[in-house]
């Protein structure tokens, strides 16, 4: 991550790093903290970069059984930068990478085998192979009564010259019960562009609830018969990388222990807030008990 603000990597500057990351890692990393069980299918090479994510992930409490290492191929890595906006500029290797190997394994077949949930993060289908992947755990959670949440996440470096990434967004999005959006990814998730359309029209094509994400503005949840908004915590923010996959992971492990959306989305914009006020994308993940103390020691305004 670079320290500098400004455009791009075009010259030489100083980064700080590195930090163990990647949208599914931060997710599935803080529905660990939060004392839920959770694993990822991934692949990492076997070096610094791969080990330091699978000691994070461990050392949290997260399933690593589904983490291939691999010998052959470097670990996926970004570079980030921010620019004075506070828009971001990337360069990922992932398509190439140890990532862009991702394949079923018997270790991932277990895995899906135990779960209950599945959780997609759109980012994925930048990568070749993992449509297999994606389709069969959706088919066997689905099969067996259980439930899919989607983050669209859209990063247009990463979707660059995939056609049949749209496919599979399509595929995945017919099968979500929960969507969570953030900014303009409602509307390319929708096809419309005005706010509530949008939402009433993904309600009517089967998903249960959607979740916006709006940063600063607070968030908000729709389902069929009820709706409600938070507003944000006030901090002071440091690096806000990972805030939105703390948010989700937040929100998705309250509703499966059967919370009330309005208090999901509180914890869920506590576990973002808190996110934000640490550098690094996953050195602000939050247990219940930092989460209660946060929201006691940050009143929300009325």
């Amino acid at each position: 991550m670079s320290t500098s603000v400004g455009n791009g990597f075009l010259e030489p500057m100083p980064l700080v790093g590195p930090f163990p990351s990647g949208a599914p890692a931060i997710f599935i990393d803080q529905v660990a903290r939060l004392g839920s069980e959770a694993g990822i299918i991934s692949a990492v090479g076997d070096d610094d970069f791969g080990w330091l994510n699978i000691e994070r992930l461990k050392r949290d409490g997260a399933d690593v059984s589904a983490i291939a290492v691999l010998a052959e191929a470097p670990t996926g890595s970004a570079f980030v930068r921010y620019r004075a906006d506070g828009a971001r500029d990337f360069v990922f290797n992932i398509a190439r990478s140890a990532s862009g190997q991702i394949g079923m394994t018997d270790a991932a077949r277990a895995l899906i085998a135990r779960a209950g949930h599945v959780h997609v993060m759109g980012s994925a289908f930048a990568i070749g192979g993992i449509g297999r992947v994606l389709s069969e755990a959706v088919a066997s959670v689905k099969a067996r009564g259980g439930t899919v949440s989607f983050d669209p996440n859209v990063r247009k470096e990463l979707l660059a010259g995939q056609g049949e990434a749209r496919a599979r967004f399509e595929e995945i999005l017919a099968l979500s019960d929960l969507l969570l959006p953030s900014g303009e990814e409602l509307s390319v998730t929708a096809g419309i562009d005005e706010e509530e359309a949008a939402v009433q029209s993904l309600l009517s094509r089967g998903v249960k609830e959607v979740v916006l994400k709006r940063g600063a503005a607070g968030s908000s949840f729709y389902l069929q018969n009820d709706r409600g908004h938070c507003p944000a915590f006030k901090v002071e923010e440091l690096d806000p990388t990972g805030a939105g996959d703390c948010f989700g992971a937040t929100y998705v492990t309250c509703r499966r222990k059967g919370l009330s959306p309005a208090s999901s989305l509180r914890y869920a914009n506590a576990a973002g807030a808190r996110t934000v006020t640490r550098q690094g994308p996953m050195e602000g993940v939050s247990t219940f008990a930092e989460l209660d103390q946060f929201i006691e020691e940050h009143r929300l305004e009325t």
